[in-house]
């Protein structure tokens, strides 16, 4: 199934003295999702934002939010985040016993709902719960800091879950070192959602289109889209 090429670039790599405004200009530069790492200092080594500041930020566009739990636990913080505004929640099957009730949880919200694997952890892990889910998402990176140099095993990763998906209606998302440079193959491989960190916000708020417009650009030559 050809699923909508998306780019999702994630305030991580923002301002976060501006963040309203940082989401408000990559929204005008072309962002099609809103990318939001949420990290507790202990599923993974830092600290960055909760379910308030994206109350706050929602107001800031209408494009979806991408909201990507990296935290443990996470169920009592599912409805936090739906109700502040996420479009998507995503959690790590990592990150507890239960992802199978994570994801049913999510779905009762109304939202809809990811997937993550870290680099090392088997794509097997997915495999019971693929009916639950909206979207997978294969970490290229190990998740905690941004600007990390992209992990070139993803590809066969990315490979091996669009064929476990099969015809299902499922995004494939990557995270961690996505650029310009290895868009088109990080396309090729079955991903059509690509989450731009350091990549979208280099040079400050003048570049965002042209960063977002490389990516796209890219992505969408392998798809024989124009972008």
């Amino acid at each position: 199934m050809h699923r909508a090429l998306a780019i999702a670039p994630s305030i991580l790599s923002a301002d976060f003295a501006r963040l309203g405004e940082e989401v408000r200009a990559i929204d005008a530069a072309g962002a099609d999702w809103i990318h939001v790492d949420v990290m507790d200092g202990h599923f993974v080594p830092n600290i960055t934002i909760g379910p308030e500041v994206v109350k706050a930020l929602r107001p800031h566009t209408a494009k979806p939010f991408d909201v990507h739990l990296m935290i443990s636990p996470c169920d009592p913080y599912l409805e936090a985040f739906a109700k502040a505004g996420a479009d998507v929640i995503t959690v790590h099957v990592e990150s507890g016993p239960h992802v199978h009730r994570s994801l049913q949880a999510i779905r009762a919200l109304g939202k809809k709902a990811g997937v993550t694997l870290n680099p090392g952890t088997p794509e097997s892990m997915v495999e019971p719960v693929i009916d639950l889910v909206d979207l997978i998402l294969v970490m290229s990176v190990n998740p905690g800091f941004g600007g990390q140099k992209f992990i070139p095993h993803a590809l066969e990763r990315v490979a091996r879950l669009r064929a476990m998906a099969a015809r299902r209606p499922i995004d494939i998302e990557v995270d961690g070192g996505v650029a310009p440079d290895n868009a088109a193959e990080i396309v090729r491989a079955g991903a059509n959602v690509l989450v731009a960190g350091s990549a979208g916000f280099k040079g400050g708020p003048g570049a965002y289109k042209s960063n977002i417009a490389a990516i796209r650009g890219a992505a969408a030559q392998v798809r024989g889209e124009v972008a």
